[in-house]
């Protein structure tokens, strides 16, 4: 582009429900060293579903569950680390996620998976991956990608 800017690559894929395990393999190999990944979609589309495979091709051993009542849990990883999975959308504004200390999360260099990120739109670092859901039918999602 002439301003400099460059273009995002943007894919988009139908996946059964029960493809989800490989598709999320794919995805983290996607998302490269990108750790804040932004999950998108209406209610039900499966953004905990793809989250919990996440958490288990990064090697989360424990049971993952929807952050929705605690906004976010913390999953240990085998290598030390631990992924930090949100829900905001119980969030009634940005200062709650302030509160809870959001934006150290974001700078921990851990993985960080956000459920509802338009909540907290003002918060997100410029650097994330996004994957957005889409129900195609009660067995298959539509999900674009793009960092």
């Amino acid at each position: 582009m002439a301003n400099g800017a460059s273009l995002r690559q943007e894919h988009t894929q139908a996946v059964h429900l029960n493809e989800l395990a490989v598709f999320a393999r794919n995805l983290l190999a996607a998302a490269g060293t990108e750790r804040i990944w932004l999950l998108r979609g209406e209610m039900g589309s499966g953004k905990t579903t793809l989250a919990k495979h996440l958490c288990a091709a990064l090697g989360v051993v424990a049971t993952t569950s929807s952050p929705t009542f605690s906004i976010v849990n913390e999953y240990a990883l085998p290598d030390g680390g631990c992924v930090y999975h949100f829900d905001c959308y119980r969030l009634k504004n940005e200062w709650e996620a302030l509160d809870i200390g959001i934006e150290e999360y974001f700078a921990s260099g851990h993985y960080c998976f956000i459920e509802w990120p338009e909540k907290i739109e003002h918060l997100l670092p410029d650097h994330h991956f996004v994957v957005d859901l889409r129900t195609q039918d009660a067995n298959t999602r539509l999900i674009t990608y793009h960092a």
